[in-house]
């Protein structure tokens, strides 16, 4: 089961994810991509969100967001979901036919340091890494594109560090075998990724000790793309 934070998770930033049940298709269409985007702007007005980096996938997404008061993620990730599944469901006139979503988001806090850098070029570079770009920029659905091609959209807010002006070239390059591996560990178990240290003091704080225990390698099918 997902573990939930103790809420006190103002300032902390979050890699968010949530993908479709037994992984099938949610984003079909342009349209499809674009409710989504509709449903995030619409969130970050219902609870005051930062929401930093995002893209949108065939049957998922990944966030990162950084909350202004404690509660503020599971609130907002809830009328998130809540929404984008009503809607979803009345655009398709198939609601009562069961769930969009495999369950409740996973998430994991981030340092904001490199480590913050790493996670949203992990999220970002997505598209590239399953294939469907040969340019980062190019899939539409995500935040690069919009900060690359410097579309104004409500609903992106700065981080806790700027991003570099050639942030493009730098989601591009590949990142090391070891630190996809680990932070794959912190999806599958919601653990802080950042310094030894600060993992240890960020666990203690949102009551996630133990996620930093060894239970061996995670199952396959908790791995995100």
């Amino acid at each position: 089961m997902p573990r939930r934070l103790r809420c006190n998770d103002a300032g902390f930033v979050f890699h968010v994810l949530n993908r479709a049940v037994g992984r099938s298709t949610i984003f079909d269409t342009d349209g499809d991509y674009a409710a989504f985007e509709t449903v995030l702007a619409d969130a970050v007005q219902h609870v005051p969100m930062r929401l930093i980096s995002y893209v949108v996938m065939p049957n998922h997404w990944h966030l990162v967001v950084w909350p202004r008061a404690s509660g503020d993620l599971s609130a907002w990730m809830q009328w998130l979901t809540g929404t984008h599944v009503r809607r979803w469901h009345a655009h398709r006139h198939s609601t009562g036919t069961g769930p969009v979503y495999q369950g409740r988001f996973k998430s994991f806090p981030v340092q904001a340091d490199e480590h913050f850098y790493t996670v949203c070029r992990y999220v970002e570079r997505n598209p590239l890494r399953a294939g469907l770009v040969t340019r980062v920029e190019d899939w539409r659905w995500s935040s690069l594109c919009h900060r690359q091609n410097r579309t104004a959209v409500a609903w992106l807010c700065d981080g806790p560090l700027p991003f570099p002006e050639n942030w493009a070239q730098i989601v591009h390059e590949p990142q090391t075998r070891a630190e996809y591996e680990s932070l794959q560990r912190c999806v599958a178990r919601g653990a802080p990724w950042g310094d030894a240290g600060w993992i240890t003091k960020t666990a203690t704080t949102l009551g996630l000790q133990s996620a930093l225990r060894d239970r061996g390698r995670p199952k396959r099918n908790d791995i995100s793309t």
